[in-house]
Parts: structure tokens; sequence; C-alpha cells
């Protein structure tokens, strides 16, 4: 008797480590959320663009392949045997919006208007350990001008985002766009005198501000200090002549933006760079101002130091200041949803030609969770209005009554499954979310009506009331076959 072939294992029904599948509501209420945010940047001249997913690794231009394996941080490969023998080119799945951004304003640049004013939304991939809220796979939303050297773009883009929040439910008093620039902190750093090979760790303490204090940042450029475990953090070793400048940059903040500017003149000292950097901030303050956004919107604050390794200018971040409750059920407030900032030069790398630029990137699941926190996510999760069906011989007819209702813009389908047992509809419906139910069974069908199931306030009566209670609020009215829109519309609009 011959031996049965070996079965072939059925393939595990689960996402790759990392990445997750989005559903009904998260698509449709992120999607509701960037038409809001596209609609302020199409408003303010800035044109979409839809890049490739995928480019090749000497583009994306941060890291480089080896021969056995893919460069660490992309989902990287190499093209297989090309005609005349060799190897194909490396490529890799984009990483960010930006080096896209790179090689399309080099590859178009006799094709483009200059500045190009353009934004981006869609999926980026990184090839990083996943963790808790951390995945590979995840949404940008980017605005970037390419060719203006002029910080009148920074300030713009700063605007922008401000009008973008508020489009999206973030109303005034719950944000703050937090604005910096790194040519500030070079002249911190030389009026500091501060080694390059110190800058990166030095950058790193003053970042540390918000959690320890300027005393405990003190503690770190110099001696360092004990944590909260009582281990001892290694300090940078600078002396108090070299922390001086650097206090008096983090303690700069005033009242308002002009005291916070004669403070950061006060920090840079005679630095030639730190002075144009203010300079460039008393810029945009004006900016801003002839723009309409006010102090209480977006405001110079030295505090921004995340980034300032990247960007070569101007710097900004938004912030959420309202509170919610984290995991272990404390206050705190939400933090930052986006960030920006001047990054000359990455043109360069295809040009050969210094190219000004400056954007901002919005960190679409954070905001989306934002506006969920505050219950502003705006997006109707209701289900379509579900036609059932009672006689398979009249599938026509309820074909005919999901059409006139989408005719009228109300969203609906037919049963399509085994309509033999009715209740195993209703479920269907309950799990679609389907705030209405049509029935029209052949008694119905004889008198000319339709019987309208109310399934929001069903469940509800199901769930909360008295059986007296129940019969006194009925959740299924009959109206005449004609009615049907006028009646189901009624009916969505008691919810």
């Amino acid at each position: 008797m011959p031996q049965d072939k070996k079965k072939t294992p059925r393939p595990r029904a689960e996402t790759p480590k990392g990445f997750r599948d989005y559903f009904g509501a998260d698509v449709t209420e992120r999607k509701a959320m960037l038409d809001r945010i596209a609609a302020i940047y199409h408003l303010h001249g800035f044109e979409p663009l839809e890049t490739s997913a995928i480019e090749s690794v000497e583009a994306l231009g941060k890291f480089l392949p080896d021969v056995d394996r893919p460069n660490a941080g992309v989902f990287a490969w190499q093209e297989e045997d090309v005609p005349g023998g060799g190897r194909g080119d490396w490529l890799a799945l984009r990483y960010d919006l930006t080096a896209p951004l790179a090689r399309v304003a080099a590859q178009f640049r006799n094709d483009l208007p200059s500045p190009y004013r353009r934004y981006a939304m869609g999926p980026v991939w990184r090839n990083e350990k996943p963790g808790p809220g951390r995945f590979r796979q995840f949404y940008q939303c980017d605005a970037d001008t390419v060719g203006s050297a002029s910080v009148a773009a920074d300030a713009e883009l700063c605007a922008m985002l401000a009008d973008a929040l508020e489009a999206v439910g973030i109303a005034r008093g719950d944000y703050i766009v937090r604005i910096n620039n790194r040519k500030v902190l070079n002249g911190v750093l030389e009026a500091a005198n501060i080694r390059p090979d110190q800058a990166d760790d030095v950058l790193r303490q003053i970042d540390k501000l918000d959690k320890v204090g300027a005393d405990g940042v003190r503690q770190l450029l110099t001696v360092g200090r004990k944590d909260d475990s009582g281990a001892m953090i290694e300090g940078v070793g600078l002396d108090d002549t070299q922390t001086q400048p650097l206090l008096a940059f983090m303690t700069s903040k005033g009242a308002d933006n002009a005291e916070t500017l004669a403070n950061l003149r006060a920090a840079v000292g005679a630095s030639k760079i730190g002075a144009e950097g203010v300079d460039e901030l008393a810029q945009i303050a004006d900016m801003l101002s002839a723009l309409g956004v006010g102090e209480d919107r977006a405001v110079i604050d030295p505090s921004v130091v995340r980034g300032l390794g990247y960007y070569t200018g101007p710097v900004f971040e938004a912030e959420l200041t309202f509170e919610i409750l984290d995991d272990k059920g404390r206050k705190r407030q939400f933090g930052s949803v986006a960030g920006g900032g001047r990054y000359d030069g990455l043109v360069e790398r295809f040009t050969g030609q210094k190219v000004p630029a400056t954007g901002v990137s919005i960190g679409v699941d954070r905001l989306l969770a934002a506006l969920r926190a505050k219950g502003l996510s705006g997006s109707d999760t209701r289900g379509p209005v579900v036609v059932t069906v009672m006689d398979r011989e009249r599938m026509a007819d309820y074909h005919a009554m999901a059409a006139e209702l989408r005719d009228t813009g109300i969203r609906a389908e037919v049963y399509l499954g085994n309509p033999k047992n009715f209740g195993n509809q209703l479920k269907y419906a309950d799990k679609r979310n389907a705030p209405v139910a049509v029935i029209q069974g052949g008694d119905e069908a004889a008198r000319g009506v339709v019987q309208i199931k109310d399934l929001i306030l069903g469940a509800r009566l199901a769930a909360e009331v008295s059986h007296e209670e129940w019969k006194s609020q009925p959740a299924q009215t009959e109206a005449p076959r004609e009615d049907l829109v006028a009646a189901v519309r009624e009916m969505l609009a008691r919810w």
C-alpha cells in the first residue's frame, strides 16, 4: 500500500512581528483626520506628492548594505541577476517621506517650480525591534518646502501646523508649537568652549532638563549625579565656567518672546552663529504675528532640543498640553505629536549643489490617539443599514431597497449570507454595527409596507430598561414602502 504523501503544513494566520492590521474605524478615522490636514496644506498652496514605496538604497542614503545581510534599519534586498551578468541594485522600502522627496527634487529639478512646496501622506517601514506601541510599519504626514533659504518658509510651516491641529479638532489652549534654532545652540556651545567630540553628550544632557531640572543637568554636565535607583551617572566633565552659558540657555525662556530672545542674546555672548540664530528666531516671531498666530499657539522656546543634532537651523515641535491617564492611572500631559525643522543639504547628495529645505512631520498614530482621548476622532463608526432577506425569491426587491437608500446618500447593503435563520441576520447586523435593519416578509410585501428596526435603541432597551418601558419605547416601526427612505432617515437622525 503506497504511503501517503506528506501534507503541506498550513500557513499560520498571523501578522508578522511588528506589523498590524487596521480595520473599519481605524481606517476611516485616520482618513478623515488626514483629509482635514490635507485641506489645510492645500489651502496654503502645497501640492500633494506620492512617491514609490521602494527606493534604491543608494537614494535613501542612510545605510549601505553588506554582502550577506541587508542593512539594519531598513527592509532591503538585492535584485536578481541582470542581463549581461552581475547583480542588480539594492532596493529598500522607504523608511520616511523625506529621503524620497530629496530624490524627487533632484530628479525633476528642471520641471518642478522652485521653491517646491509639497505634502505627502503614507506608510513607511523600518526594520527595527518592535515594542509596545512601536511598529515596523506606520503612517507619516509631511509638508516640506525645498529651495527657499528664507525663514519665512519655517514660519509658514509653524503656522500651517497650528492650523492643521485646530482643523482636526484640537482646541487652542490644548496645544503649543515650540520653536528653537540649531544655530543658537551652536552659539551657546561656542560660548561654552565645547569641543566637537563633546557636543553630542552635552546635547543629550540638556535634553533631560524636564526630567531632572536645571541643577540635575548641571551635575550631568560636570561631575555626574545619582539616578533614582542610587546608581551614579557619569558626567560630561565640564567645569563651572563652561556650564554657565549652557545653564543660561536652558533657563532663557521668558514671559514672552521678547524676553526669551533677549535672554538668548545674552546666552550666546559674542558668538556670530549664535546671534544669527537669535535673529532668525526674531524674524519667525514677527512673521507668525503677521500671520495671525499668537504666542498662545506658537512660541519661541529654547527647551526644544531633541532633533537639533539633525537639523541645521530652525526646529519646531507641536506639543499637546492636555492631560491624560497613563497605563498606571497617573495624570500626564499627552506630549509631542509633530516635529520638524530646516535640513539644508539633503538634496545636495544628488546634485552637488546646496539646496535649502525645511519640513514638518505629524505623527499620525499619536495624533489620532490624542483625538480619541479627547473624544474628537470625528468619524461615524456606525455600519450600514442592513436590508434583511425574508424570501430568497425576492432578492431583486431587497436590492432595489438598498439601491434606493444609497441613491440618497444612506449607506446600505443587502444580507448575502444564508437567510434561513433570521436571528443570524440580526447577529450579522450587530457585528456590522448597523444602526437600522429593514425587514419585509411576504405579509409586509402584500400590504405594501416595511418594518424599520432601530438596532441601537433595541440594544439599549434590552440592556437598561424594564419590560413595560420596552413596550412604551418600541424599537421597531412600520412604514409604507414608498416612505422607506424617509423612515430610515428619521430613525438615523435619532443618533
